[in-house]
């Protein structure tokens, strides 16, 4: 039972995914009625439109379909993720303290000058 679930919540995800090949499927096995039947310009031949302008129509509105979905669908996750709870507002009396740092110089050891000459060109 568990793996027909799984199945069948894999198939949903892929499908919603691709919309725009599903409408592109049933359009080229429907090519012929569409031409025919459906398509809008099917009165002016010289166009040689075939039914792509039904086409275009199905594509615009699976996109906008799936537009308006995914804004519900962030919709609903902002509405559900909103949490409203009194805010507390605390006020320290100290906000700043002086460290006293005491002020120790470190006396470098000295090196040769000798080592640091460049070379000599003869």
């Amino acid at each position: 039972m568990q793996r027909i679930i799984a199945y069948l919540l894999i198939v949903s995800l892929v499908s919603a995914n691709f919309t725009r090949l599903f409408v592109y499927a049933g359009f080229e096995l429907n090519k012929n009625y569409i031409a025919a039947k459906l398509c809008e310009n099917r009165a002016k031949p010289w166009m040689h439109c075939n039914g792509k302008c039904y086409f275009m129509k199905k594509i615009k509105q699976a996109e906008d379909k799936q537009n308006s979905e995914n804004r519900q669908a962030q919709k609903n996750l902002f509405q559900e993720a909103f949490y409203s709870r009194p805010v507390v507002i605390k006020f320290h009396s100290v906000l700043l303290s002086v460290i006293a740092v005491p002020n120790y110089r470190i006396k470098l050891p000295e090196q040769p000058r000798s080592v640091f000459q460049p070379p000599q060109v003869s």
